[in-house]
């Protein structure tokens, strides 16, 4: 009896354990509670910003002269080596010159004989024709006094009625005629004077001015043995030494000026519309480090062949010449500044692998919102946005990378960003 009630009593039991259990199995749990992720977030505000164009290029001198001699000699010497900060003007080399020397030494006494000739001329008397047609002009001179006084004469006889009317007619014409003879004679003078003058002088002329021009050669060729530089600047080549042949079309010298230099780089055919000469820009060289502020002065008004760039040019100063040309170089050039733009720090933006670009706004519900944007301008610490954003909205700028859509967070102040 004591056993069939004990087992009455531990299945009963059993049974209300396992009503118990199932009615606990049977209830839900509630659900943890979302904990948030901490982000820094920043404001989206209005400010300037400025476009800057960035290209790789090559230095150059700002200007460079190849000294190429204009005659074949031997180098006599040289007054200058590689490495020389020359001035314009200064004497570089010297070539062998005794030969052109004797040259200009005969040609000047040639153009001093030409010079005495010169002077003879036109110091001589007149050629016998022209002393024979000033002794015409003066006889036929005499003839019209002659016949004048007798037409004279026998107008006043006729006037007195001592003297026929044919006899005055007669001396009236022929005082016409000596007249008309003197003035034949008078041209025929100062035609021959002044044709015999410019022809003796044309010649004499003529002759000093060959003589002249030959002496002038000469000299030139003696003056072109001594080489001067055409710039200011520093010797970069001299490839040959004293005693070898200088020769025609072979430079002698290469004068670079460095004080200045050049960065030529390739600016992309939609960048263009943005530079113009007088820009202002960077020059930045990593070995040995340097930056150098300058301007462009070139842009080429043509495409590079091959491409779709056009070759712009930076100039700067550049002091100690650290920078030599030849040097890569990154330019950075402040092409515009746009004003009263809406502006978001350069960490917010995430690129997607299908080109858009998306940003995480913080909405009031404290969870974030991915929204995409179209942007501008990009500096090295924000970004102009064209739209998608307005002033005053929150975007996360730290701890949003793998942020689900609509996570929820939790703002931690930045000091970089309030």
């Amino acid at each position: 009896m004591l056993n069939i009630h004990a087992r009455t009593k531990i299945n009963t039991a059993a049974a209300v354990w396992i009503l118990l259990l199932t009615w606990a199995c049977s209830r839900t749990e509630p659900p943890e509670a979302e904990s948030p992720v901490t982000v820094q977030a920043a404001k989206v505000q209005r400010s300037s910003i400025q476009r800057l164009i960035r290209a790789r290029g090559v230095l150059h001198p700002f200007d460079q002269a190849s000294v190429v001699p204009k005659i074949s000699s031997p180098i006599l010497a040289f007054y200058v080596n590689r490495g020389d900060h020359v001035r314009k003007g200064q004497l570089l080399a010297v070539l062998e010159s005794r030969d052109l020397a004797a040259a200009a030494a005969e040609t000047k006494g040639m153009y001093e004989e030409a010079q005495s000739n010169f002077r003879s001329t036109m110091a001589v008397s007149l050629p016998e024709e022209t002393a024979k047609a000033q002794v015409e002009v003066q006889s036929t001179r005499e003839a019209v006094d002659a016949a004048r006084n007798l037409y004279e004469s026998r107008k006043g006889l006729f006037e007195k009625g001592a003297l026929a009317r044919r006899q005055v007619d007669e001396a009236n014409v022929a005082y016409a005629q000596a007249r008309s003879q003197y003035e034949v004679a008078l041209k025929h003078l100062d035609a021959l004077e002044k044709a015999g003058r410019e022809e003796q002088t044309k010649a004499a002329q003529a002759q000093l001015e060959a003589a002249k021009g030959r002496n002038q050669a000469a000299e030139a060729q003696l003056e072109y043995s001594r080489i001067y530089s055409p710039i200011d600047g520093v010797i970069a080549d001299r490839p040959l030494y004293a005693g070898e042949l200088a020769s025609v079309g072979s430079p002698l010298l290469t004068v670079m000026d460095v004080s200045r230099v050049i960065a030529r780089v390739n600016v992309a055919v939609d960048e263009l519309p943005f530079v113009k000469a007088g820009d202002p820009a960077t020059i930045i060289s990593v070995d040995p480090p340097s930056e150098l502020r300058g301007r462009v002065t070139v842009v080429s008004p043509a495409l590079e062949p091959n491409s779709t760039t056009a070759e712009v040019w930076v100039m700067a100063s550049n002091p100690g010449e650290l920078l030599r040309p030849g040097l890569s170089v990154q330019v950075s050039i402040e092409a515009e500044t746009v004003r009263d733009s809406v502006v978001i720090p350069t960490g917010t933006i995430l690129p997607l692998q299908d080109g858009t670009v998306t940003v995480l706004v913080v909405g009031a519900d404290s969870r974030v919102h991915e929204r995409g944007i179209a942007v501008g301008i990009r500096e090295a610490d924000k970004v102009q946005v064209l739209k998608g954003l307005e002033p005053g909205e929150e975007v996360v700028i730290v701890g949003g990378l793998g942020l689900q859509d609509s996570a929820k967070v939790r703002i931690e102040k930045s000091d970089r960003h309030e």
